[in-house]
């Protein structure tokens, strides 16, 4: 029979229900004082106004209220608190054995000695203004539309388009340019890219030239790069970019997949819609698996900078070096001042669904995302979009925000996302499939068709969180050789790709 709470810790003043819980109704000798949705706080002693509300035995929150043994402990009665965090850097950092020998899976050796899990030709812009162009390119390539365009190239995954929404309007240097460039050449050098075009107007901020020069980009038979302008508009831009991916899809096609280390599997780790069993059964169960990819010498990025606030200790205790650590409270010391400059709170990021799945503040909600990161160390600490390079877990940042955060991930040299969800989030990532996770049994049963793996079943005591992360791994292995996602099945994916954008668009 399933468990009607879940104590996640012997010294916290909270716990958790498992399934809707009424007035009158026991659980763990306590009796429920009005209705608890399923996901969300009860009580389980006194916590007098003022005092701390702890789960995972961390702090996060204070009572507003005096309350009571069995009431319902939520934004109602809790808040954000701002507490001194312990960073103890290093503190729990370990001898982590590897073994690259250990597992496999079927990828595409590209000639620089990469390996793609994609075999993708990939449609970049430097302007929003050239989306159009872009978009009519691939579309011309589209399987639904054209059937016989690749009709002839088995191997060739997709034409893809993937616009953004600025490039123009923009300060020509500085931060908001860097990063914009950054992501872009990124995308240029994406493994399950075969070959890229990349298209312009021709008179924007963010010249072509620039993001080349940038990123130490030269153009070849693999990177071809043009204006609209310099072809004589839209039509015949059009029609260049047809031809050209024309050229391109034969030597596209000469690919096979073959047997190789799992240590050349990167994985960009995200959660979307979460709720008060993310923490408990998604995010711990992919840690599991994070940690045997580790293992297998392969590599993990945590990101989503807002969505760790509060919970940063936990990974400066894991990092390999105080620098390391430091590197991380850099970013954090980043984001409080950018939000202090937006006029915006650190606590604003629980979204309303994730409240509604039991989430009060940004701390619990980031104790729970942590757990995506499993144990091992932190190896490393970088900027948004830029290369990493380290193996193990490392950490990019990021916003919040999924597309914008996957983006960055992608561009970093993720070759497959795994996306944690409460809610029920529907999202793709071309050219890096996306697995989805869902938290609970009921989120699955509502979204199946858009949901890869379901985590509810340790809550109902089906699976372990240890047992699980086996499972997910071996499918994130599957998914590398060539299995397709729900979201690729549904064809998720162009219209996600989301720089981001920091600066004044003016």
């Amino acid at each position: 029979m399933q468990r009607t709470t879940i104590r996640l810790n012997e010294h916290d003043n909270v716990i958790i229900a498992t399934t809707q819980l009424m007035q009158g109704n026991v659980a763990e000798g306590i009796t429920i004082s009005g209705l608890i949705p399923a996901g969300h706080k009860i009580a389980a002693q006194d916590i007098p106004e003022g005092s701390p509300v702890r789960r995972y035995n961390q702090i996060i929150g204070v009572a507003t209220r005096d309350i009571k043994p069995g009431q319902h402990v939520h934004t109602h009665n809790m808040k954000m608190m701002a507490f001194e965090r312990d960073y103890d850097f290093c503190s729990h950092k370990k001898d982590i054995q590897i073994n690259s020998d250990a597992d496999q899976f079927m990828g595409i050796l590209r000639p620089d000695g990469r390996v793609a899990t994609r075999n993708f030709i990939g449609i970049l812009t430097s302007v929003n203004c050239s989306a159009t162009v872009a978009k009519a390119i691939a579309d011309y390539f589209r399987r639904d539309i054209n059937p016989d365009a690749l009709a002839a190239f088995p191997n060739v995954d997709g034409v893809v388009a993937l616009p953004h929404a600025t490039g123009c309007g923009m300060a020509s240097s500085g931060e908001s340019m860097d990063t914009l460039r950054r992501t872009l050449t990124g995308y240029a050098r994406q493994p399950n890219f075969h070959s890229v075009l990349m298209i312009g107007l021709g008179c924007e901020t963010n010249q072509i030239s620039g993001v080349l020069a940038a990123g130490k980009l030269t153009e070849n038979k693999r990177l071809f790069t043009y204006s609209i302008q310099d072809a004589g508009g839209t039509a015949k831009a059009v029609a260049k970019g047809i031809a050209k991916v024309k050229e391109m899809l034969a030597e596209a096609n000469q690919v096979e997949r073959e047997p190789v280390s799992a240590s050349h599997l990167t994985v960009g780790l995200q959660c979307g819609g979460s709720d008060g069993y993310s923490g408990i059964t998604a995010n711990p169960a992919l840690g599991a698996a994070v940690d045997r990819l580790v293992r297998a010498g392969g590599t993990a990025i945590l990101s989503e900078t807002p969505e760790i606030y509060g919970a940063e200790h936990l990974l400066t205790q894991r990092a390999v070096s105080r620098d390391v650590g430091e590197k991380l409270i850099k970013r954090i010391k980043w984001w409080e001042d950018y939000c202090e400059r937006n006029r915006a709170e650190m606590d604003n990021n629980p979204s309303a669904g994730n409240k509604a799945g039991g989430l009060t503040t940004i701390l619990e909600k980031s104790l729970g995302a942590v757990a995506k990161a499993g144990t091992t160390n932190l190896n490393d600490v970088y900027e948004y979009a830029e290369p990493v390079v380290s193996k193990g877990m490392v950490f990019m940042d990021s916003p919040g925000f999924d597309p914008v955060s996957a983006t960055g991930q992608v561009a970093s040299g993720a070759t497959l996302i795994c996306f944690t969800t409460g809610r029920g989030s529907a999202y793709g990532c071309t050219p890096s499939p996306s697995l989805k996770l869902s938290t609970n049994n009921a989120c699955w049963e509502r979204q199946e068709e858009d949901i890869d793996i379901n985590c509810g079943t340790i809550i109902t005591g089906e699976e372990t969180v240890d047992s699980l992360g086996e499972k997910i791994y071996r499918i994130m292995l599957d998914t590398a050789s060539g299995k397709r996602t729900k979201s690729e099945l549904h064809g998720y994916g162009q219209n996600e790709f989301a720089p981001w954008i920091i600066g004044a668009t003016m």
